[in-house]
């Protein structure tokens, strides 16, 4: 067992974890036991690695940034990244789409179901949450999103984890730092190198841990299922989502193997640790310092590029929200609203889609919230909402773990392609170990 590879010690946990729920829920007591013993180990897991993300951002960003010698190169690399994120993100809705439409999931759903999904759901605290915090989000001004990027108190910014202003504060230190001497610059510059590898260090450490976490986490996420009849009426739904997904995985492995000329099997099992762990926490946010250690010790993704990338990557590209939210908002269109599905409707989707998918945060089920607002954009009737959101409700959580595994797979696609542009991907990465300097200091 010390031997095996992480990803198939994750694997492991997470087939445990799925079999030890099922055996949970069928155990009086069983529910209760999960919530109060083996839940919190999977939430001190999500802690740990929410504890570093953000000194992990700031040291990363501010060093590749500082490093690059030369402001042009920001530019370059900046649109390249925003370019190549707005293209992929464009794709997973089409995607979305087409399968929506193509294998109408909506159209075969009877009155009766509807009916017990409203009655269950609609006025569920989870569903009317939802629509809150889409309704404030949507009363904000236009240029409010702009407004949010740029903090007014860093620390609070911290504190918040509000990842946009954390990355347009490393980015303005960064910058900062290439426009004084490099004298002056060298000991902050040193300072923020030696806390990215201490930062990098406590990943290892911490994914020591993953899976005994996993294990906690799908134990505890299989126990919320308690209505499986809903579930089998939404299947021909979520299997559309499902296969949308697996497209997009497609897709990107595609571009990893023409444009970088590596192999996609390598690729997959280089990134499987990151893509386990987005499965089961649902944020890509939460999953970050995961991914950046996977993408520059084993994928060789130089720091420079990683540590813009992937922190942009975790708040802006969303291909696997987006490619949701373009099927979702179709499926309860099939549903209730069959009249509005119109050509100049779904092309409104696509655009607001992709907007929503650069606001959308980094945690589990924000998706939902944008696509309150992407149905709202096309005029979807207002008493329909609740509804609307209800028929998804039931099943977004498991689809809210798989489209996190295509969100980080996508941020982990573009900084290799960044990566490569820039002549910054090693042939031959070199990974660390949390033991590396073991035997010095014990």
């Amino acid at each position: 067992m010390k031997n095996l590879a992480l990803h198939w010690k994750i694997l492991i946990g997470m087939a445990l974890g799925i079999i030890f729920g099922f055996v949970m829920n069928n155990i009086d007591g069983g529910k209760g036991f999960v919530t109060d013993w083996i839940k919190p180990f999977g939430t001190i897991f999500i802690n740990l690695l929410k504890l570093i993300a953000v000194p992990l951002i700031l040291a990363s960003l501010i060093k590749g940034i500082s490093d690059l010698k030369d402001i042009s190169k920001i530019k370059k690399m900046g649109f390249r990244t925003i370019g190549i994120y707005l293209s992929t993100t464009i794709v997973a809705v089409i995607i979305g789409l087409g399968i929506v439409n193509l294998v109408k999931p909506g159209t075969g759903m009877s009155i009766d179901t509807i009916s017990k999904i409203k009655e269950k759901y609609a006025t569920s605290s989870g569903v009317t949450d939802k629509l809150t915090k889409a309704g404030a989000q949507n009363d904000a001004g236009p240029l409010q999103a702009l407004v949010d990027i740029f903090p007014s108190n860093i620390f609070k910014a911290f504190t918040d984890a509000s990842m946009l202003q954390i990355i347009f504060f490393a980015l303005f230190v960064g910058i900062s730092l290439l426009l004084i001497s490099e004298k002056k610059a060298k000991p902050l510059v040193d300072f923020f190198d030696s806390l990215n590898e201490m930062v990098m260090k406590m990943v290892d450490l911490i994914m020591l841990f993953a899976p005994y976490a996993v294990f906690a986490l799908l134990a505890n996420v299989i126990i919320a299922f308690d209505d499986t009849e809903i579930l089998v009426k939404l299947l021909s739904y979520a299997l559309c989502v499902l296969g949308g997904l697996l497209l997009m995985i497609t897709f990107y492995l595609t571009l990893v193997s023409i444009y970088t000329k590596k192999s996609p099997i390598w690729f997959l099992k280089q990134i499987s640790p990151a893509q386990l762990l987005a499965f089961s926490t649902s944020s890509s946010a939460a999953t970050l310092p995961v991914t950046m250690e996977r993408v520059e010790e084993h994928l060789g993704v130089d720091k420079e590029v990683s540590g813009f990338v992937l922190p942009v990557g975790a708040t802006v590209n969303m291909d696997g929200t987006s490619l949701y939210q373009g099927i979702a908002a179709v499926f309860i269109m099939q549903v209730l609203w069959p009249e509005g599905l119109t050509l100049s409707n779904q092309l409104v989707i696509i655009g607001t889609s992709v907007l929503a998918s650069i606001g959308s945060a980094a945690v589990p089920s924000a998706g939902i919230v944008m696509l309150v607002i992407v149905l709202e954009t096309i005029g979807f009737p207002a008493e329909f909402l609740p509804i609307g959101i209800a028929l998804i409700f039931a099943v977004d959580r498991p689809l809210d773990m798989c489209r996190t595994v295509v969100n980080v797979t996508g941020d982990a696609t573009v900084s290799m392609l960044v990566a490569k542009s820039l002549g910054k991907l090693k042939e031959n990465p070199q990974p660390k170990n949390w033991d590396d300097n073991y035997d010095k200091v014990k």
